[in-house]
């Protein structure tokens, strides 16, 4: 039994840590990762279905603030993506930095 939630909980941990890729805002990344961890730190505390979805929503929640607060820090700070799709910003030396 606990082999098995070994494996779900790596599983859930490589998926969450992949679709932060797909998210450009740090409201969105804070969003997806609070969830992952909400839904799995909800699991491990309550063991069902309810516990899993709570914290979940608790964990998105908590995480899209966090993502959004840190945005508001560089509110003049302006995202480009290269021609490979990467998401970067040009710092006060002008040098190109990846946030992916």
């Amino acid at each position: 039994m606990k082999k098995r939630h070994l494996i779900a909980l790596s599983i859930a941990t490589v998926a969450t840590i992949g679709m932060t890729g797909c998210a450009e805002t740090g409201a969105e990344k804070g969003a997806l990762i609070g969830a992952g961890g909400g839904a799995l730190l909800g699991q491990a505390i309550g063991g069902d279905t309810k516990s899993t979805v709570i914290g979940a929503a608790l964990g998105g929640i908590t995480g899209a603030a966090i993502g959004d607060y840190q945005d508001k820090k560089n509110p003049n700070r302006q995202y480009y993506r290269d021609q490979y799709g990467r998401t970067y910003y040009i710092d006060s030396q002008g040098r190109a930095v990846y946030v992916d």
